[in-house]
């Protein structure tokens, strides 16, 4: 597509990640509920070095670190290279960092930040810095960062800030065995899921997760609207993780950033996000699951949140910033379990 229509450079999509989809679900209307089950997921095997994957990080200009670096003068954006042990693959071990420099697109444009992840880099042109990290283990936390429905807003939607209908959540949480709930907005829900991550801490501080092409097998089930409905599928407005433990309640600064910013959205939720607009729609969504689903007083509700519930900051990166409510199932073992209603 001609993304300088929307402002963006030569060569550029709409968005950065690389995505299968958008998938039609048959029967799927407004209303229903899409859940996603990740079955298995891994990382694929580099076809030049047998037995080896690799992964990338980049500490970049939009990262929360960039204007808060200890040698304000010396701005830079820092790529550092990983190295995954097919034998063995539960950690990362880096194998080299270099400073990014300016470098030309195959369409002659010269990028002198990462404006543009993608762009392919001429090693010629930078320095590697060898033994980074030397003797320090990466844990395994492969996920898709993406994974979305289509939202009913509009028909060409960014794929970076991520809303009500999914998208970029970037929640490592979204591992093998975790299903995603999401809230069917188009007819046929199309589905779209990608943005391979094999690690990534909450807040995704500089920018981005260790980024990996990775191979999943996911199983969808389409759940209808109706009286029927589970639990914690009632007024489900969000992207709500279920882990065999957890419930994860996933909000962000502007959960329908097309409704509350306007026209314009696509562009002013970069400029407006806050961490504090995203904790009080997490403390809000998980207020409200918790009264749906377990029958709970709102003050019954409040006094658990503070003592059992952990708030975490799960991204700074995505333009739409996320917070999430992570919710021990075993609290509600003397009472009856959504799956038992």
């Amino acid at each position: 597509m001609n993304a300088s229509i929307f402002g963006r450079g030569a060569g550029e999509g709409f968005g950065v990640q690389i995505c299968t989809g958008p998938m039609h679900v048959q029967g799927a209307e407004p209303g229903d509920i899409l859940e996603v089950e990740i079955l298995d997921i891994h990382p694929r095997p580099s076809a030049k070095y047998p037995g080896k994957s690799f992964a990338s990080n980049a500490s970049a200009w939009w990262g929360f670190q960039y204007h808060d670096l200890l040698e304000q003068e010396a701005k830079r954006e820092t790529v550092t290279i990983y190295e995954i042990d097919l034998a063995d693959p539960s950690f990362a071990t880096a194998l080299y960092s270099y400073e990014w420099t300016p470098q030309t697109d195959p369409f002659g444009i010269v990028h002198r930040t990462m404006d543009y992840p993608g762009v392919p880099v001429d090693h010629a042109s930078v320095s590697k810095r060898e033994r980074v990290l030397d003797g320090i283990r990466i844990p395994a936390r492969p996920h898709f960062g993406f994974i979305a429905v289509a939202p009913r807003e509009a028909d060409i939607v960014d794929t970076i800030p991520p809303g009500y209908f999914g998208g970029n959540i970037d929640n490592w949480r979204l591992g093998a065995g975790a299903r995603l709930y999401l809230p069917v907005a188009v007819e046929g829900a199309l589905l779209s899921l990608g943005d391979g991550h094999f690690a990534q801490a909450d807040g995704e501080i500089n920018g981005t997760g260790l980024e990996c092409s990775l191979t999943g097998t996911i199983r969808i089930r389409l759940h209808k609207a109706g009286a029927d409905a589970l639990p914690h599928h009632r007024g489900l407005n969000g992207p709500l993780i279920e882990t065999p433990t957890h419930w994860v309640v996933q909000s962000f600064s502007y959960p329908n950033y097309f409704r509350e910013l306007g026209k314009n959205a696509q562009s002013e939720v970069y400029q407006r996000s806050t961490v504090d607009l995203a904790l009080r729609n997490a403390f809000r969504q998980a207020r409200r699951f918790l009264m749906d689903v377990y029958d709970l007083r709102e003050d019954e509700a409040l006094t658990l949140m503070s003592l059992a519930v952990d708030f975490g900051v799960t991204q700074v990166a995505d333009g739409n910033f996320g917070v999430h409510a992570t919710i021990d199932k075993s609290i509600f073992a003397g009472r009856i379990a959504p799956e038992a209603e």
